[in-house]
């Protein structure tokens, strides 16, 4: 009898989808992906992942759904050619974000619901950029509940705040900036750096003003260094005609001769 070792399973790390349909998804997509990097840059253990492929049952690589951000807590940061539940400890993403194009059916997003709930999600949020609506999901026990009030919802996961303008969404960090596009970064860290050069050119002439002020003081302290030793002197010449004074009127008293008197 021949052995015939069993087919090894593959996960693939594409699913052969465009991560966004246009530019503006692209957009809102690392608009979430890099501020929630940014958010949790000093948290080792919290994992941000961008249109990756997540498997939450091992041996079954076609249950399987590809969220445009997601967030993972207590998971390590790191590269990752796909998200294998069962190689993370088990734990499934707890916030998971879509953003809607023209393209996506209300079926595909029913469905994206039904496996999110399935699978441990703890909150959705679905925005479509072109209608400027957003809806989000909490988890209530097995289910995903929709969240009734959602402008200035903050989610408890990560902290951060969404308000609804009749333009379109704005998000907020904890501390309540405000979520920036990659360009607003760049010229945010140029304006940073500016300002580091003036701050630096202002301190290096406070610098130049010390060292002149410095100085004078070491030429004021040299002059009076001088003036003190010329006092000196004049003191010391002073004390030696006192002594030859005080020498010779001895002297004459020894003569019989009052000095008091010479002169008078």
């Amino acid at each position: 009898m021949t052995f015939t070792p069993s087919r090894k399973l593959i996960y693939p790390d594409s699913d052969g989808q465009p991560m966004a349909d246009n530019t503006l998804q692209f957009r809102w997509i690392v608009l979430f992906k890099e501020n929630l990097e940014c958010l949790f840059r000093d948290n080792s253990d919290v994992f941000v992942g961008g249109d990756l492929l997540w498997y939450p049952v091992e041996g079954h690589p076609e249950i399987r759904v590809a969220p445009d951000v997601m967030v993972v807590f207590n998971r390590p940061k790191g590269e990752r050619g796909s998200y294998r539940q069962w190689e993370e400890n088990g734990i499934a993403p707890q916030v998971v974000f879509e953003i809607l194009s023209p393209g996506n059916r209300l079926a595909e997003m029913a469905k994206k619901l039904e496996f999110y709930e399935q699978y441990g999600v703890e909150e959705y949020y679905i925005y479509d950029p072109q209608l400027n609506e957003l809806n989000g999901y909490q988890r209530v026990g097995n289910r995903l509940r929709v969240i009734e009030e959602i402008n200035g919802w903050v989610s408890p996961r990560l902290g951060i705040r969404f308000e609804l303008n009749p333009d379109e969404l704005l998000v907020y960090y904890p501390n309540g900036e405000q979520f920036k596009t990659t360009v607003e970064l760049a010229q945010e860290l140029e304006q940073t750096q500016q300002e580091l050069i003036q701050k630096e050119q202002v301190l290096e002439q406070t610098q130049q003003e010390l060292i002149q002020k410095e100085q004078v003081l070491e030429q004021t302290q040299e002059q009076l260094n001088q003036e003190q030793q010329r006092a000196n002197q004049e003191m010391e010449r002073a004390e030696q005609e006192r002594q030859r004074a005080e020498r010779l009127a001895a002297y004459l008293r020894s003569q019989g001769i009052n000095p008091d008197e010479i002169g008078g």
